[in-house]
Parts: structure tokens; C-alpha cells; sequence
């Protein structure tokens, strides 16, 4: 059955791959109901490759193959199995439901009311999450299965909670346990408060004990990720009128048809959405037909190779079983030679006696004889097969070294090929920096030359400076001696 979204991958799972698929699997029925994204995906179980990953040898594959059927149907048995997938189950369910619930509240832009639909299956999914793992009261009327009385001790937690206890109680038209629990889920939805009274409540575990089985959903784990999840309800306005609301007779089955569709195809035009949804059903479909003949293939070898290997093994156990019965008949055949020859010895003369014993005591050597040559078959049938067996498990280290030896190889060239990229950069960026000291060199000449140049001229100044002054001086020596003789 082909799945409404194809998952991304599609791997031939093991043992290990098959247990973290079930981690997010909702199972109904045949199907299996599993979340990618904001998708519920429906395939039959029978879709499931239950091929292990392929061994090195052929003997050992058949019976593994049939101790992971036997194991996965003994987990499917398993009562703690069972109890770990329906939580995980109502885990995925309750956070399908509370995203749903934000995002369509937020596109609805107005105060929700009881009439809801993605608001009254939230309240479903909550129930189913209280129900989990109830022990069953017995009363007059037979076992009771209520979640009231673990609501009624948040009011002992969290003091706020006491206002809606009593409202639920003063309810006039509520007569039963669950109809007391689901208005309160109702009032705290009202109060925005649902995740910090469920967090309260999960953290007390003691007291939860008194009412809930050890691996039950608000005992474990999944229990505080969806009180984590209830936080972004707060961010929605809900108005109930429960007074005239029949909650005890509510019938509260989850409704998958309204997850079972892309929550963003709204976004988009409804024509690019059909069609993109029928183009990943055929991938799918095609990728799923080609891992199913690879594993078809996969399984044929390793039939013909168990056949080869059985008739190997028929052929020498026949032998084997043949050599015994010959071993059995001469066995038979001393037996009565020897019985024959005792008779003969009770019923002829004594002087026949020592010839007869002769030949009795031959029997009984031949007699031995053979029973050792018996015995020292069987030890060699022995020894062959459990060399046969040392030999397997070498193959099988051999092999697996191998691949280990061709990984580091593999990651061997791969460093190698990265020192020689590496190498080459060193060997660009040298000679750049070479280069680069040769200009700053050159460079460094020319600004000593000029700076050798720029010094000459300076002495050539001062030395034409000191000159100039003395010019000077002289003729103001000339001028002075000239003024008096003028007056």
C-alpha cells in the first residue's frame, strides 16, 4: 500500500533501524501509521523489509534471519513493548494535535468555542493520554477506569487549581468521574494554566503512583514532552458554556482523517499540491519496488547458497551414517560369530576348547578393533566440524578486517589527497610571499638611495647655508666700515 507522503529515505532497515522507525509509529490495525513532518503516512506491515544487513557468510544467515522474526515477534508480545509504543503513539498524536490546534486557531483569529473540531479532538487526545496505564478500581458495579482522581490532586500542588475543582464540583449536570475530568480539562484550557497544572502533576510521581501502572504515559517521559507541548496553547482564547454540555455520555474516539492531510496546502494552490502529492506517490512507490527486488535478490542468494551448503552437508552426513551401518553390521556379525562359537565350545570336547578360545578372543579383538576404528571416525567427524566452524568465524574476521583495512585505506588516501591540496597552498602562498619580500626589498633600495640622495642635498644646503652667512657677514662688515666714512 503506497503511503500518502513518501518518507525521504527509504534504507533496508536491521534490527536497530526497524526499533528507531517504531519510535515515531502510531500502529492501527495492518497499518502502520508514521509522522514525516506534518503527515500521517498509512503502510501495510507487510511493507516492512525485515532483511537484516547482508553477512559474510551464507551458513549463519538463514538462522538469523528467523531469530529476528522470533525476536521481533516476541517484542510484539511483550506487554512493556506494547505499553512503550502506545506511548509513543500518544505522544505523536498529541503533538499533531496541538500544533493543528495553534495553527488553525491562529488563521480562525476569534475565540474558540465547544463546537471546535480540532478543539474537541485535543480534548480527546488528552483524555486518551489521562487514561493510559489507569489502575482499574474495583466497585459494586465491577472496574472503574477514571482520570479524575489524579486531577483532583493538582489543587494540593498548585493552589490556583482549587477555584476550578470547585467549579467542576458545583456543576450540576456532571454524575460521573470522566465527565468531572473532561470539564476540568475544559476550565484549565480557559484558565491557560493546562501546562503548569500538568507539569505539577507529573513531577509528583509518588503520588501519581497510587493511581497509574509504573510504565503508564504521565509515569515516563512522553507525559512531561506533551505538558512542554501544552505551553503554546496559552497563546489561544477558549470560551466553554459546559451547562448545558453532556459531558458524561461523550463518546471520545480520535478522529486521524483530520491529520491525514498537508497542514500547509492552504499556502498553496490546491491543483501543484494534488499534483506534487501524486509525483512523490509514484517516487515512492518506485523506490519501494526497487529496494523490495534488491531484497528479493538478496534473499535468493542466500537461499541458493543455504541449498549448497545444506546438500554439502547431507552428502557428508550420509557418508558418515553409511560408515556406522557398516560398523553396525560387522558389529552384528562378531556378536553372532562369537555366540556361535560359545555354543560350539559348551557342546564340543575339551581339546577344541583352546582353538575355539583362539578364535573368540580373535573376534573379541577384531570386535574392539573396530569399535575403536568407530570411535576414531566419529572423533574426526568431530574435529572436521568444528574445524569447519573455526574456519567460518576466521572467514568471517578476515573479512570484516578487510573492510576495516579498506576503510582506513580509503580515509588514508583521502588525508593523503588533503595534504597535497594543502602542500600545493603552502607551495602558492611561499612563493607569493617570496615575491612579495623581493618588492619589499627592492623597494627598501630605493627608499635608502633616496633617503642617501635627500641627505647630500641637505649637507649640499647647509654647507651653501653656512655660506651664505658668511657672505653675509662679510657684508655687513663692508657696510659698516663704509657708513662712517660717509658722514
Amino acid at each position: 500500500m503506497s503511503a500518502l507522503t513518501p518518507p525521504t529515505d527509504m534504507p533496508t532497515p536491521t534490527t536497530d533501524k526497524i526499533t528507531q522507525a517504531a519510535m515515531e509509529t502510531i500502529y492501527l490495525c495492518k497499518f502502520r501509521v508514521s509522522m514525516d513532518g506534518e503527515w500521517l503516512c498509512l503502510r501495510e506491515l507487510d511493507d516492512i523489509s525485515l532483511t537484516p544487513d547482508p553477512e559474510p557468510t551464507h551458513e549463519d544467515s538463514w538462522e538469523d534471519l528467523t531469530d529476528l522474526v522470533e525476536q521481533m515477534r516476541d517484542d510484539t508480545e511483550d506487554p512493556n513493548y506494547l505499553m512503550a509504543n502506545e506511548r509513543m503513539n500518544l505522544m505523536n498524536m498529541a503533538k499533531l494535535s496541538i500544533k493543528g490546534l495553534i495553527e488553525s486557531a491562529l488563521n480562525l483569529g476569534r475565540t474558540l468555542d465547544s463546537d471546535y473540531a480540532p478543539l474537541q479532538q485535543f480534548f480527546v487526545v488528552m483524555e486518551h493520554c489521562l487514561k493510559h496505564g489507569l489502575k482499574a478500581k474495583k466497585t459494586f458495579l465491577g472496574q472503574n477506569k477514571s482520570f479524575w482522581g489524579p486531577l483532583e490532586l493538582v489543587e494540593k500542588l498548585v493552589p490556583e487549581a482549587a477555584e476550578i475543582t470547585a467549579s467542576v464540583k458545583d456543576l450540576p449536570g456532571l454524575k460521573t468521574p470522566v465527565g468531572r475530568g473532561r470539564a476540568w480539562l475544559r476550565l484549565a484550557l480557559m484558565q491557560k494554566k493546562l501546562s503548569e497544572y500538568m507539569k505539577a502533576l507529573i513531577n509528583k510521581k509518588e503520588l501519581l503512583s497510587e493511581f497509574y501502572e509504573p510504565n503508564a504515559l504521565m509515569m515516563e517521559e512522553e507525559g512531561a514532552i506533551i505538558a512542554g507541548l501544552l505551553v503554546g496553547l496559552n497563546v489561544i482564547d477558549a470560551n466553554f458554556c459546559m451547562k448545558g454540555e453532556d459531558l458524561d455520555s461523550q463518546v471520545g474516539v480520535i478522529d486521524f482523517s483530520m491529520y491525514l492531510k498537508d497542514g500547509n496546502s492552504s499556502k498553496g494552490s490546491e491543483g501543484d499540491g494534488q499534483i506534487t502529492a501524486i509525483l512523490d506517490q509514484k517516487n515512492y512507490v518506485e523506490e519501494l519496488n526497487r529496494h523490495l527486488n534488491a531484497t528479493v535478490n538478496n534473499l535468493q542468494a542466500k537461499v541458493d547458497a543455504l541449498e549448497k551448503s545444506n546438500t554439502k552437508l547431507t552428502e557428508e552426513l550420509a557418508v558418515a551414517n553409511n560408515r556406522i551401518i557398516t560398523l553396525q553390521e560387522e558389529m552384528e556379525r562378531v556378536k553372532e560369530e562369537s555366540s556361535y562359537l560359545l555354543e560350539s565350545n559348551r557342546k564340543g570336547p575339551k581339546q577344541d576348547r583352546t582353538s575355539e578360545g583362539q578364535a573368540l578372543s580373535e573376534a573379541r579383538k577384531h570386535l574392539k578393533e573396530e569399535t575403536q576404528l568407530r570411535l576414531d571416525v566419529e572423533k574426526e567427524l568431530e574435529i572436521q566440524i568444528s574445524m569447519r566452524q573455526e574456519m567460518e568465524l576466521a572467514m568471517k574476521m578476515l573479512e570484516k578486517d578487510v573492510c576495516e583495512k579498506q576503510d582506513a585505506l580509503v580515509s588514508l588516501r583521502q588525508q593523503l589527497d588533503d595534504l597535497r591540496a594543502l602542500k600545493h597552498e603552502l607551495a602558492f602562498k611561499l612563493q607569493s610571499s617570496d615575491l612579495g619580500a623581493k618588492q619589499k626589498s627592492e623597494l627598501n633600495s630605493r627608499l635608502e638611495e633616496k633617503t642617501n640622495q635627500m641627505a647630500a642635498t641637505i649637507k649640499q644646503l647647509e654647507q651653501s647655508e653656512k655660506d651664505l652667512v658668511k657672505q653675509a657677514k662679510t657684508l655687513n662688515s663692508a657696510a659698516n666700515k663704509l657708513i662712517p666714512k660717509h658722514h
